[in-house]
C-alpha cells in the first residue's frame, strides 16, 4: 500500500487511473523539471495566465512523484493524467507550484 502525501514536506497525492501517487517537489525533481521546461518561474507565471500545457503539467508530475510503480513508462503516467482530466490534477499541481514559490 502507497503512503499518503505528506503535507508538510509539500507534498501533494495524485489520483489517477494507475493509483494515488504522491508528488514531491525535492531539489532534485525540481532541477530534472527545469532541465526539461525551462526556468520555474516562467511555469508558474504560463499556469496563472492559464498557458500551462498538458506536456508541461504532466513532466512536472513525471519528475516529481515518488513512488510511480514498477512497470508504469512514462507515456503510460501521461494517458493516465489526461484521462483524469484538468479537474483531478488541478489540486496537485496547485500545491506544486505553491511549493516552488515559496520553498520550505
Amino acid at each position: 500500500m502507497r503512503r499518503p502525501a505528506n503535507k508538510m514536506r509539500g507534498e501533494a497525492s495524485l489520483s489517477i487511473e494507475d493509483g494515488t501517487f504522491v508528488l514531491r517537489p525535492s531539489f532534485a525533481a525540481l532541477v530534472a523539471a527545469e532541465d526539461e521546461l525551462g526556468p520555474l518561474f516562467a511555469l508558474v507565471e504560463r499556469a496563472a495566465a492559464g498557458d500551462l500545457k498538458l506536456s508541461e503539467l504532466v513532466a512536472l508530475f513525471w519528475h516529481c512523484h515518488v513512488d510511480v510503480g514498477a512497470g508504469l513508462t512514462r507515456a503510460e503516467f501521461s494517458e493516465s493524467v489526461a484521462k483524469a482530466g484538468l479537474s483531478a490534477t488541478t489540486p496537485a499541481l496547485k500545491i506544486l507550484l505553491g511549493q516552488i514559490l515559496s520553498g520550505r
